[in-house]
């Protein structure tokens, strides 16, 4: 549609109102009122400061943790170059003066001062590099104004900014009654209205540019991936950090069991054992490739794990500490699949299951390597409640797993064993209301196997909401992650939903416990909660939200970055999931049998 513009005649009014409408009416706030801390812009308040003090030497980087603060702010640089003769004369005169000095306290036979002499080197070394053109000095300005709703905003944030700052001696100022110098100093006019300066040489102002990546490149360890900042490879050994948990959050398709069982088949490579508990059995491929063991844990299979299994004590610990773990475990295990204890039935809970594994002569004075020959099961602790008084309601609800039609799977001794590099728990073909209670039982399966001989080993527990949906699992699961360390153990914590995941308690101390973190693609509805609980900065949260399957940030320590996962085409026939490879790998394979 085309439309042709017929220009009118105005009237004499419109003229006066068109002479004085400017662009700037639309943009300007409605008003500005300048205070002696602070700047009143519309409806929002900002406040200037200048830094005035620097430490003797400045490492690279050191700007990212303000440049990364979720906080908004405009920084400012301001470089003036100096005559190099005019400070060669300033050097000269003062590095006369620090020598006289020193002269002057070696005459009277005083104690050599490290200070003076620590100065006279300084200033002989800078004279130097200025002379031969291999530094030049500058003058440096330095100026941040911050933002906030209300005076609290900015309070709170002048605290943070000043703590980060100070803790790498760097400090600040207010500019007092300078507010509006400040201000336009920040911003993007090029003017350096504040004029408040700082003499640095070349080596330490470039320690000041900001836009630098994290490397995430060791000798040790595993690729992750490419550091998208820079091209750089992500190549890192989890158990080099303060502890070796890792934590894996993402949407469906994401691709959070592509980059697990990628990490998985490459730390195997380094010798690296890895037990993984599998809701879908998406592993099963990989176990089979890397020649490890896929057990298929459900109510008609052959495999079994009986949950009265106990750990022998390890040297350090006692058998009646043990036997006390043990029974408070099996108790939580119990207020799952009974649906939940009163406080009565919880004591006699507790003293069945002591007395259970004392009529098999397992107590804290009994030998522990006698312990695995007597292990009971559910039907030994249903006699023992049968022979106490008020435990009918609790028979009747343990008869299913006893004797019942659960009784198969939670009634059997362990034939189980982790044998190999390898061990998969594939518990799909398991009924829904049965996982939680069969990861509680696998994981209390692989803690006694992992306390009993010390390895490096990684757990994947994938989809790990299953066990935060109960307080008890919850609890195990912390207290895996938080005792791991110990054991040589890391643990790869699995989930869809940052959100669910941190409503249980256990929530934020799992993911405090876990040095390795790694966020791919989340949905909207939740990027907030996920910005919040990581201190994410609007670009990494736009990351999150608009970047490609396999992209995302990695965490390690206090680095981050942000990650490509790529695998080679030998490494996606064995690890990938989607229905369509898979697919087309079966096509392939039909193929070559034929020829």
């Amino acid at each position: 549609m085309f439309g042709l513009d017929i220009p009118q005649k105005k009237s004499s009014t419109e003229e006066e109102e068109d002479d004085f409408f400017e662009i700037k009416d639309i943009i300007a706030p409605s008003f500005i009122e300048e205070k002696q801390g602070e700047l009143k812009i519309g409806e929002k308040t900002s406040r200037s400061f200048f830094v005035f003090s620097y430490p003797h030497y400045l490492t690279s980087g050191w700007l990212i943790s303000i440049i990364n603060l979720n906080a908004p702010m405009d920084i400012a640089f301001f470089i003036h170059a100096v005559d190099t003769t005019q400070v060669l004369k300033k050097l000269r005169k003062k590095l006369t003066e620090v020598q006289a000095e020193i002269m002057e306290n070696e005459d009277k036979g005083m104690v050599r001062d490290p200070a003076l002499e620590t100065a006279h080197q300084d200033l002989e070394d800078l004279r130097n590099r200025l002379q031969s053109a291999q530094e030049r000095m500058f003058q440096f300005g330095f100026y941040i104004t911050i933002y906030g709703e209300t005076e609290k905003d900015l309070e709170d944030t002048e605290t943070v900014l000043r703590s980060i700052l100070e803790s790498k001696v760097v400090y600040l100022k207010s500019a007092l009654f300078q507010q509006k110098s400040g201000f336009i100093s920040t911003s993007p006019y090029g003017r350096d209205v504040l004029q408040t300066h700082s003499p640095m040489n070349t080596e330490p102002l470039s320690s000041i540019f900001p836009f630098i990546s994290s490397e995430l490149s060791s000798n040790d360890g595993i690729l992750y991936g490419i550091n998208k900042h820079n091209n750089s490879l992500v190549l890192f050994d989890r158990f080099d950090l303060e502890n070796p948990n890792e934590v894996v959050f993402g949407t469906a398709g994401s691709g959070k069991s592509y980059l697990v069982k990628l990490a998985l088949l490459r730390s195997l490579m380094t010798g690296t054992e890895a037990i993984v508990i599998d809701p879908e059995n998406e592993y099963k491929t990989l176990a089979e490739a890397a020649g490890g063991s896929f057990y298929d844990i459900s109510l008609g299979s052959d495999n079994h794990i009986n949950p009265f299994d106990i750990p022998v004590p390890k040297e350090g610990e006692t058998a009646e500490e043990v036997l006390r773990t043990n029974t408070i475990n099996l108790v939580g295990l119990l207020r799952i699949m009974l649906g939940g204890l009163t406080p009565e039935e919880d004591a006699i809970i507790d003293q069945a299951i002591i007395a259970t594994y004392a009529a098999k002569d397992i107590t804290a004075d009994s030998d522990p390597d006698t312990w695995e020959e007597k292990v009971p099961l559910f039907s030994d602790l249903e006699e023992v409640l049968e022979s106490m008084e008020g435990t009918r309601s609790l028979i009747l609800r343990l008869r299913k797993f006893s004797r019942g039609t659960y009784a198969k799977f939670f009634n059997q001794y362990s034939n189980v064993k982790l044998e190999g590099n390898l061990s998969v728990f594939g518990i799909r073909n398991l009924e829904e209301e049965l996982r939680t209670m069969a990861m509680f039982i696998i994981m209390r399966y692989i803690w006694k196997a992992v306390t009993s001989a010390t390895k490096k080993r990684i757990l994947v527990v994938d989809e790990a909401w299953w066990m935060m949906q109960t307080e008890d699992g919850a609890s195990f699961l912390f207290g895996l992650v938080k005792r791991s360390r110990k054991y040589w153990l890391g643990v790869t914590t699995i989930t869809q939903d940052v959100a669910d995941f941190m409503k249980s308690e256990y929530g934020k101390p799992i993911v405090t416990n876990s040095a390795l973190k790694i966020l791919l693609k989340q949905s909207s509805a939740v990027i907030d909660k996920v910005q919040k609980t990581f201190s994410l900065t609007d670009e990494e949260k736009f990351v999150l939200l608009e970047g490609q399957i396999g992209e995302g940030i990695f965490f390690a320590g206090q680095k981050r970055v942000v990650i490509e996962i790529n695998a080679s085409y030998t490494e996606d026939q064995i690890i990938t999931s989607s229905p369509e490879e898979l697919e087309r790998i079966k096509e392939e394979k039909g193929k070559d049998l034929q020829d």
